[in-house]
């Protein structure tokens, strides 16, 4: 028995196996079912980009050069350029570029900076942290039109704000049917809406900063303010410029609150391009500036993207 032990333990190790690679038609067979699987997964969603992003892009190019009757059956004719003309040659037009840009201008850098604002703070170690977060965010879940009604109903000329101000000593204010202030009562709303769904993508952007940036910043005796600069907001570049990106998208498209409460007043203030392609396409029943309308629109905002990727996304390369 002690031999046989012996023996055993003389007998050299087997060799470990080598890696067992699959034929080269097996591994192909394999790569074909993934691709399968990947497109049946992707198709749907394929399906709907097309059918309602694309599709309508390109009819609205198409749209946008031809010209008819309004309920005519004969076919609209193609006119090239001429619906462009006329649509240049519009004062109203350029009022809904002017009352766009605004808009704009005000509601894309406020709700950026209050939502990042609030991200740094809630990403902080303060009191019932996860309550606040939810009680900001809560205004997004709520439909556009169901807050866009309550905000009416609360700034009306006797609604609950004025009510409020009235027993500060303040005159009742005209929110939405004055012209000096129909815009800035939009921003609200639209602010009160987009400010909680921001701050949701800058806070999973500032949990994803590795804490060694903030402990080097810290042995280097860099400042509250040293430290934003130099390593949060470096950091927060790309989910920086993606809410930058789709809020900018957003509030160009922005229309229910336009539609339900002001309709493009007071005198034309609000008449932002959104509602007036909805407006000329609808109710004037002329589908074919509206398209010459959305092409100036997509155009714009692709212009005004790629300016933004270029500022926040320059950086990114070096990275």
């Amino acid at each position: 028995m002690t031999s046989a032990t012996h023996l055993d333990r003389a007998q050299p190790a087997s060799p470990p196996r080598a890696p067992q690679h699959r034929p080269p038609r097996e591994r192909g067979r394999r790569r074909r079912r993934d691709l399968i699987a990947a497109a049946a997964f992707l198709a749907p969603t394929l399906v709907l980009i097309a059918l309602l992003r694309i599709w309508p892009t390109i009819t609205a190019v198409i749209d946008s050069t031809r010209s008819g009757l309004p309920g005519s059956l004969a076919a609209p004719e193609f006119v090239g350029f001429d619906v462009f003309a006329k649509m240049f040659a519009s004062p109203a037009f350029w009022n809904s570029v002017t009352q766009t840009l605004v808009f704009n201008v005000i509601v894309n850098p406020l709700q950026i900076f209050v939502a990042l604002l609030l991200a740094v703070l809630l990403t902080r170690a303060i009191p019932a942290r996860g309550l606040w977060r939810t009680l900001i965010f809560l205004p997004a879940a709520v439909p556009l039109a169901g807050s866009t009604i309550v905000w009416g109903i609360a700034l009306r000329p006797d609604g609950p704000v004025n009510g409020f101000l009235a027993l500060l000593g303040i005159p009742a204010q005209p929110w939405f049917t004055s012209p000096d202030q129909v815009i800035l009562s939009i921003v609200l709303l639209a602010s009160w809406i987009g400010i909680g769904y921001w701050m949701m993508f800058l806070i999973a952007g500032l949990n994803d900063i590795p804490p060694v940036y903030y402990e080097a910043a810290r042995i280097d005796g860099a400042g509250a303010l040293r430290t934003f600069f130099s390593v949060t907001l470096p950091m927060l570049r790309r989910p920086l410029l993606f809410v930058l990106v789709a809020d900018t998208v957003s509030n160009f498209v922005l229309f229910a609150p336009v539609q339900i409460l002001t309709r493009g007043g007071p005198e034309s203030r609000s008449d932002f391009l959104m509602y007036d392609i909805f407006h000329r396409s609808f109710e004037l029943s002329d589908p074919y500036q509206a398209s010459a309308q959305l092409v100036v629109l997509l155009i714009l905002m692709i212009a005004i993207v790629g300016v933004q990727f270029r500022l926040l996304g320059s950086g990114e390369a070096d990275e």
